[in-house]
């Protein structure tokens, strides 16, 4: 899947903001709607962004478990070495 790169629409990253202000080009011709090549492009673009920015989400959230995890496990080990000394 291309990114969708366009005069017309949006550079960069995709934001609410940008999406809520982004002006799509009139058909030719006085047609009423808009150019089907550019709203398929920026479908494409949209899906291709949440796709990553989801990915990105899961990679996250799994760095945020390991590290939860490797916590316990340190709070745990502790919590014994520290009742043992006391024995």
């Amino acid at each position: 899947m291309t990114v969708y790169r366009s005069h017309n629409a949006l550079r960069g990253p995709l934001t609410p903001d940008g999406i809520a202000a982004l002006t799509l080009p009139a058909t030719r011709l006085g047609r009423r709607g808009y150019q089907v090549d550019d709203v398929d492009a920026l479908l494409h673009r949209l899906a291709y962004e949440l796709n990553e920015r989801s990915r990105q989400l899961a990679n996250v959230r799994a760095e945020n478990r390991r590290i939860k995890d490797a916590l316990h496990s340190w709070q745990s080990a502790e919590a014994t070495r520290r009742l043992s000394r006391r024995a």
